[in-house]
């Protein structure tokens, strides 16, 4: 073949303006023997197009294109009635904590505080004024608080 007509074929491959045959000839002439030097770097590219077209896609090919496209079936889960609760419980467990938190914050603010009586003192000794001033056991312990309340009151004011 001509060489100035295959460099205008390759003109026109490379604008993608080849028809079916113009390829087919510049797949021919280049699995020839007679191509020129200046040419040879084309030459791969047609020869592994032929290979290319000669190897088959195998005979698996569209169970593995079918088996990745198709839609994996989804089973619905089946929610038990503790499944439905945890989040309920987790939220349980949160005010629990912040609970416990904020008594334990509470008893560390007043544990230097000796002079009051709080609710929770059961078993401890209470050192309320209308305990020591009086030796009638019959006060209540609403007094008792009411008593070691006032005091402490009276130790704020004397602080300002």
């Amino acid at each position: 073949m001509d060489c100035k007509y295959i460099e205008q074929l390759l003109e026109r491959y490379w604008q993608c303006e080849t028809s079916l045959e113009e390829e087919a000839q510049l797949c021919a002439f280049f699995n020839g023997s007679e191509v020129p030097e200046h040419l040879l770097c084309y030459k791969d590219l047609f020869v592994y197009q032929q290979l290319q077209q000669e190897v088959g896609l195998g005979a698996d090919f569209d169970a593995r294109v079918l088996a990745e496209v198709e839609i994996p079936v989804v089973k619905a889960k089946r929610l038990t009635l503790t499944a439905r609760f945890v989040p309920l419980f987790k939220a349980a467990a949160v005010v629990a904590v912040v609970l416990s938190l904020g008594n334990v914050m509470q008893h560390s603010f007043y544990s230097d505080i000796k002079e009051v009586a709080a609710v929770d003192t059961i078993g401890k000794q209470i050192t309320a004024p209308s305990v020591a001033l009086s030796g009638d056991v019959t006060i209540t312990h609403e007094q008792q608080i009411l008593d070691s309340l006032q005091r402490v009151d009276k130790k704020v004011e004397l602080k300002k």
